[in-house]
């Protein structure tokens, strides 16, 4: 189904903001601000197939905190330009991440970056490659190896007809995305198809972690998580290079979290004495 990504811009009723990236494409940010005024922000990076949107009840319990928390849409997904399930390269994310961090450093002196699934993934290589001062990361459902049997192998047909996509038309997204119990089907906002070259970009196994992050870093997943086992989650955090970072289970979550007031405690506790 199409979508008028414009047109729901010019609609949207609730507070946002637009980055004008400098290959001239809009990236929207979702807005919602700290019940008192505040020069702290948190950033939240969604996971695969979704956008801002769906974070609307963790955004809330950040509000409530002294935090203003903004949702960026990453291009191709959400109420931001591109094609949709597609990213043309790794330097166009880096730049879109990079432009968007300075934009929202000049309206707070204090931000964070919250990344669930692969927003952990996109939250690490922001962070690597801004130059602005980044002062936490909060990661959620991510780990280094996903759990067996959760993806279906694609057939040899499905991976000749990705493989010609590749070649001949790699901004057509052909890669079906999907897995039991994934939520969005409902909602035309959501992405489930996606380009080769958006795959490639989207592996932690594939990223340096050597490199030292100096801010504090809270590493969080679900008890029950269907993608990611405490362990692997464990182990993710084990190779990031910090020397302040806390690793915490949310007993009883699953890979989309429901921020309750429960599985929001160990979040609220770790901003409130670090910041």
């Amino acid at each position: 189904m199409e979508i008028d990504v414009k047109k729901l811009r010019e609609d949207f009723k609730e507070p946002y903001e637009l980055v004008n990236t400098s290959d001239g494409k809009i990236l929207f940010l979702r807005k919602w601000e700290s019940q008192s005024p505040s020069n702290k922000a948190i950033l939240i990076l969604h996971g695969i197939t979704a956008y801002s949107g769906p974070y609307e009840m963790f955004a809330n319990a950040i509000s409530k905190t002294g935090f203003t928390a903004i949702g960026l849409d990453l291009r191709g997904h959400g109420l931001s330009d591109g094609t949709r399930g597609d990213y043309p390269s790794k330097e166009t994310l880096i730049s879109d991440l990079v432009e968007t961090i300075s934009y929202l450093k000049k309206k707070f002196s204090t931000l964070l970056i919250f990344g669930h699934s692969l927003g952990v993934l996109i939250a690490l290589i922001a962070k690597m490659n801004s130059n602005e001062k980044i002062d936490g990361l909060i990661l959620l459902s991510a780990g280094k190896i996903i759990n067996p049997g959760v993806y279906k192998s694609p057939s040899v047909l499905q991976k000749l007809k990705i493989l010609f996509s590749a070649i001949f038309r790699p901004s057509k997204p052909v890669i079906n995305y999907y897995r039991e119990g994934i939520l969005g089907l409902d909602d035309p906002l959501f992405n489930f198809k996606y380009t080769l070259r958006f795959m490639r970009l989207v592996s932690v196994q594939d990223l340096d972690l050597s490199e030292e992050i100096e801010c504090p870093v809270l590493l969080g997943v679900g008890e029950h998580d269907e993608l990611f086992s405490v362990e692997s989650a464990q182990s993710l955090l084990d190779e990031i290079s910090c020397k302040d970072k806390k690793f915490f289970i949310m007993p009883g979550a699953k890979h989309a979290v429901e921020f309750t007031e429960e599985s929001f405690k160990e979040i609220k506790s770790w901003l409130i004495n670090k910041f």
